[in-house]
Parts: structure tokens; C-alpha cells; sequence
């Protein structure tokens, strides 16, 4: 079964991907920084026996500890888990499809991180499987809710609908131009927050940002979502205005072709530059300046980070390995 990232959805020439991602904690139990390994164990498999077999959704159970320290980064770069999730594998496990539309974290922050990602702007369709998942885990299970404040999480900050929904942005006009400071500042005043790819302190590598909601208590998911989704059909509009202006110009058309030369003739790439690169072929071929398959350069996105190459090769290569391995990957898929 292909990845859900190979594919397309509504307004997919901007927006990447969609994630709901649901935090749930069962009553009976503290939360997993109190929880020693048998403790962890035990809700491990409450939750894992509560799913298989009692959704809709087709779930393998991993065990954390049984992975490669490159095969747990590599889950983190392809955001199906947290980057803290994986340096600390300890008494933790993972829930995930065959497609790797849904993951689910066991014992992180929360008993329960549940997450569905989706191509494209899709957060009504991520949200209703993400929440058939909840309910299928409630029906067996009773998580920690409190009818004054929501859903209790250890985060305080996730109190309430213990919802993020969060959209991938492809912006390099918005992003070259110097409007992103200030698309931050308008949109925290909403209860919104865009940053990096990666989430709170990282780069927007390759022109990639995630805008998500901030607020969860005191306001519905539904409200949540309504909001999300109108800032993100605003940045989208704003977003091919500019790159409309910008493909006008031949110094960028000439940006990216000399991109994609690069990327198809190329010996070594490291992973900064690749991304530089893909993204400016990304806008060409958005745009219809050159006929690359974007989908094929999302899986190239996913494929070409640092610890998947390594968990594919099945060792721990070097920067210079790497590179190398990167560029020839590259030229074919482009050839």
C-alpha cells in the first residue's frame, strides 16, 4: 500500500498536508511521568487491545525499544511521532497503518497521542476519523475528562478539547518576501500560531511551515477548525497572489530551472540543500513552469531525510554517505 503523502488533495499546489491529532489519558491511571514500566506497560496494552480489532482502521502495534535508533528518527521526520518520543523509548509504543495515515503514540506526555494525516486541505475528513478512532478507544475505555475544564492532559495548555489541528504550508513566496513575521503576529491574536515544519524552535526547511490552533479550552472543535481552515484559504490566496508575481520574473523562472538541473545531475546533496532545491521546483511545477509529479517530490521530501536514509540502508552512514546516496535517489526519480 502506497504512503498517504504520495497523493494529492484540495488546494494541495500550497497546502502539503493536513493532522488532527487528539491527547487522551485514562482515568484509572497517573499520567505516564508518574507511570513506572509496568505501569506503562500495562496502559500500552489496555489501549492497543481497545483498538485492534475495534476500528475501522487496519493498526500494527510496535513496541519502541524493539527499533533501530535510525528507524525512531525516522518516524519523527516523517511526523508520525514527536522528536522527544523517539530519543526516549522506554516503557513507550506505537499504533500505526499501513499507510501511515494514523499514528498513535502510547505513553509521550499523554497515555494517548492520536494522530490522522491526510494530503491536502482536508481537515473535516482527518477530524471525523480521528474522532471515530476516540470514540472507538472511549467505548472501551474511560478517559480522564472533567466536565468544568475538558479533557485532563498533563499540559495544561492542551486542557479542554485536548485538540491541534495543524495544516503544512508550502510559502516560499509569502516566505521570500518577509511577510511570515508578520502573518505570525496577526494570526497568534486569532488563536493561531505558524512556525516550522517540525513544530515549536525548528527551521522552515524548504519553505515548509505548520499553522495549528493554539486554544483548545473554552472553545468547540468544531469552532477550532472553522478557524483554521479560513486563515489557511486566506494564506493560500495570499500565497498565489505572490508567486503569480513572482513566476513573471525571469530571475526566478531561472531560479527554478537552475533548481532542477541541479537535482537531476547532481553528485552530492546534503539534506539543507536538497530541501532549498525541492522547494523551488515545487513552485515551478505548482506553477506549471516545468512538468515534475508533485507527489513524486513529497515522497522525495519524506524519503531524503537523514535518519530515513539511514533506516533504509540499514546502517549509520556518514554526511558524505549520505550525500551521496541522496543525489543518485534523486536523479532517478527525476529522470
Amino acid at each position: 500500500m502506497s504512503k498517504w503523502y504520495i497523493g494529492s488533495g484540495e488546494k494541495s499546489e500550497v497546502v502539503v498536508s493536513t493532522r488532527i491529532r487528539l491527547a487522551r489519558n485514562l482515568e484509572e491511571y497517573p499520567f505516564p511521568a508518574k507511570l513506572d514500566a509496568a505501569g506503562k506497560k500495562q496502559v500500552n496494552e489496555l489501549v492497543r487491545d481497545a483498538l485492534l480489532g475495534g476500528c475501522d482502521e487496519d493498526l500494527s502495534y510496535i513496541e519502541m525499544e524493539s527499533l533501530t535508533r535510525a528507524q525512531a528518527i525516522s518516524l519523527a521526520e516523517r511526523h508520525l511521532i514527536s522528536p522527544e518520543f523517539a530519543s526516549s523509548v522506554n516503557g513507550r509504543a506505537l499504533l500505526l497503518s499501513e499507510d501511515e495515515s494514523v499514528s498513535i503514540m502510547l505513553c509521550e506526555e499523554d497515555h494517548v497521542r492520536l494522530q490522522v494525516m491526510e494530503a491536502g486541505l482536508a481537515l473535516d475528513s482527518a477530524y471525523k476519523r480521528a474522532d471515530s478512532l476516540d470514540n472507538a478507544l472511549s467505548s472501551k475505555l474511560q478517559p480522564a475528562f472533567d466536565e468544568r475544564i475538558g479533557f485532563l492532559t498533563q499540559c495544561p495548555t492542551n486542557l479542554g478539547t485536548a485538540m491541534r489541528a495543524s495544516v503544512m504550508l508550502h510559502l516560499p513566496g509569502l516566505g521570500k518576501s518577509g511577510q511570515i513575521t508578520k502573518i505570525a503576529a496577526t494570526v497568534s491574536k486569532l488563536g493561531l500560531t505558524i512556525r516550522g515544519a517540525y513544530g515549536e524552535g525548528s527551521s522552515p526547511s524548504g519553505d515548509m511551515y505548520q499553522l495549528s490552533n493554539q486554544v483548545t479550552l473554552g472553545i468547540s472543535e468544531e469552532t477550532a477548525l472553522n478557524n483554521l481552515k479560513s486563515i489557511a484559504q486566506q494564506l493560500v490566496a495570499q500565497e498565489l497572489a505572490i508567486r503569480g508575481q513572482m513566476v513573471k520574473n525571469p530571475v526566478w523562472e531561472d531560479k527554478i530551472f537552475r533548481a532542477l538541473g541541479i537535482l537531476k545531475s547532481a553528485r552530492l546533496l546534503s539534506g539543507e540543500e536538497f530541501m532549498q532545491l525541492a522547494s523551488l521546483v515545487r513552485l515551478g511545477a505548482a506553477q506549471g513552469i516545468i512538468e515534475v509529479s508533485m507527489e513524486k517530490l513529497s515522497e522525495l521530501m519524506v524519503d531524503m531525510q537523514p535518519a530515513t536514509i539511514n533506516a533504509r540502508e540499514g546502517r549509520n552512514l556518514d554526511a558524505a554517505q549520505r550525500d551521496e546516496l541522496r543525489a543518485k535517489a534523486v536523479r532517478e526519480a527525476l529522470l
